[in-house]
């Protein structure tokens, strides 16, 4: 057991950059593909910690009166995004969230999965947004990080996008975490998560590498299980709207 511990640790020494994940190559299986954005729902829920995100860092800068604009960049299947809406409207708070991914097969499932008014599911990228002159009140991502291979450009479009603040939600890298998620990820049959899961916890960044890879105005907190959240908040000389996208 100590030799498989020791092996386990320096697997996950260095950040795995060249891992790949298979549901993110073009070729990969359909229906293996849709059970996988299915079973993130219940992924998220578990361990992504967004509950807490949302009751301590979103909700306060919600209103009863005039919605408050969110943007979900790499939304998935579009699991966070609906559970932000609807955690809003049961509190009696107005929130419209844009939940984009540049991946067609995404976006068609979580357009056929989740159909609500609160929520606009569209196919595309940050940049594309930028062009189009759009700004957010808030904008967040959910385990996009790690799989990014420039992250300054990525951190960088989030931050111009947002009048307000950025939460970027990501895995924290452990031994411990690839340990508990190889052990609990064997009922997820059928799908990409378990595979995918473990290449994503070695690809992710720990609290210390994370702060080191982003530019400045940008921040680290500790929070959840292995979780690991990015911050950046926009000056207010820059605010020059109330809630709303502008685009």
């Amino acid at each position: 057991m100590r030799g498989t511990e020791h092996l386990r640790a320096a697997l996950l020494r260095d950040r795995a950059s060249d891992a790949v994940e298979e549901m993110d190559l073009p070729g990969c299986d359909p229906g293996r593909l849709e059970r996988t954005y299915a079973q993130f729902a219940l992924v998220n829920r578990a361990v992504a910690g967004w509950r807490g995100i949302y009751r301590s860092r979103i909700r306060p800068r919600l209103s009863t009166g005039s919605a408050t604009s969110l943007l979900d960049i790499g939304c998935g299947g579009g699991d966070v995004s609906v559970l932000l809406a609807r955690w809003a409207a049961r509190d009696g708070l107005r929130l419209k969230v844009t939940a984009i991914d540049p991946d067609p097969r995404a976006i068609l499932f979580a357009r056929a999965r989740h159909a609500t008014a609160d929520v606009t599911f569209r196919q595309a990228a940050s940049a594309e947004l930028l062009d189009e002159g759009n700004r957010y009140d808030l904008v967040v991502s959910n385990h996009v990080l790690h799989h990014l291979d420039r992250l300054e450009a990525f951190l960088d479009e989030s931050a111009r996008l947002s009048r307000g603040t950025v939460f970027h939600n990501d895995i924290r890298r452990s031994p411990t975490a690839y340990a508990l998620f190889s052990a609990g990820s064997w009922v997820l049959t059928g799908s990409y998560i378990r595979q995918d899961g473990l290449t994503s916890i070695r690809r992710s960044y720990t609290s210390a590498e994370l702060a080191a890879a982003a530019p400045p105005g940008w921040t680290v907190a500790r929070h959840a299980p292995f979780r690991s959240l990015l911050l950046h908040e926009t000056p207010d000389d820059v605010h020059q709207s109330g809630p709303g996208a502008s685009g």
